[in-house]
Parts: structure tokens; sequence; C-alpha cells
């Protein structure tokens, strides 16, 4: 694997963003950890989206504070993955969200950066100074799972998600 960098979106991605979306919604990924980017065509708004929610005063009704990050490969500079790091838990994200959020697009798959971004992501969380974070997966996501328990999720339980039928399974991470 490559060295990768946890970064803030910025226009300066904005054609990576744009084909990053395309990839996943032309392959009919799920785009976890991406901050409702399937719902915005133009990456300015989604930008304001994200922003809007890094603070308290701001936050979307529903939704917690959360910090979006882009996975960046150092040697050429491309997005290969996304990551969502919310600071708080409400009711959904205890059962089904977690903590944190990702994806990693499918051109890039199986060369470790989804394990990297984690560990990344779980010093973030240090800076949060959060003691421990929820982290979730379909069960039909082994991939998802292995990276997980890489980076030390302990399976607490699976739920049923009413939502699409999926059961999804929640690990904790100590820090």
């Amino acid at each position: 694997m490559e060295k990768i960098t946890l970064i803030e979106p910025s226009l300066a991605y904005e054609e990576q963003v744009q084909s990053y979306r395309a990839e996943f919604i032309e392959n009919g990924d799920s785009m976890d950890g991406t901050s409702f980017l399937r719902e915005y065509e133009q990456v300015p708004e989604w930008l304001a989206f994200i922003e809007k929610n890094r603070h308290a005063e701001t936050v979307t009704e529903g939704l917690v504070v959360a910090t979006e990050l882009l996975a960046v490969r150092s040697s050429d500079n491309r997005l290969v993955g996304m990551i969502d790091i919310r600071h708080t838990l409400n009711d959904y994200l205890l059962r089904f969200g977690g903590h944190i959020g990702y994806s990693v697009r499918r051109s890039e798959w199986n060369q470790g950066y989804a394990k990297e971004m984690l560990r990344q992501a779980l010093d973030f969380c240090r800076t949060l100074e959060l003691e421990k974070v929820l982290i979730t997966c379909d069960k039909t996501n082994p991939a998802s799972a292995k990276v997980i328990q890489f980076n030390g999720g302990k399976l607490e339980n699976e739920l049923l998600d009413e939502s699409d039928g999926e059961i999804v399974q929640r690990y904790w991470i100590n820090l």
C-alpha cells in the first residue's frame, strides 16, 4: 500500500470528488462515510453542507457534529477514499451508524487503504478525547469487518436494520 494522508475536503479536489461520486454511482456501491455526497451534484454545495455540520451551532437537525476527510494517496495526490468522523452519537448512530463511516473507491480496493484510513481516523478520535468508538458494518461486508477487527474492533452484537433488512454488526474500539 502506498502512503495516504487524510485531509479536509476543498475545492482543490472538486474534479476528483466528482469522479469519486461518479465511480460509486456507476458501480452501484454504497457511499458510506461521504456525508451524503450522493445527494450533491455540485461539489461546492456539498462542501458547504459538510462545513455546516462541523459546528454544533449549525449542524443539520437530526445529524451530529462530524469531520469529513479525504484519503489522498501521497505519490500522485489521487483521492482513494473518504471517511466521516462523528464526534458524538445520536440514537440512530448508536444502533446502526457508529462514530466512523468510510469508503474506498472500487478501483482502489484490496490495497490496504481502508485499514490505514481507519487507523488515522482513530488517531483523530483521540484528539477529540473519545475513549472508545463504535464502528458498524453490514454483515454482508466481511472486508469491512476485517478492517475494523484489524484496528482493534470487538464485536458487541448484531442488529436488524429494518429500513433495509440488513444485519448490522456493531464493533467497539477502545482508544
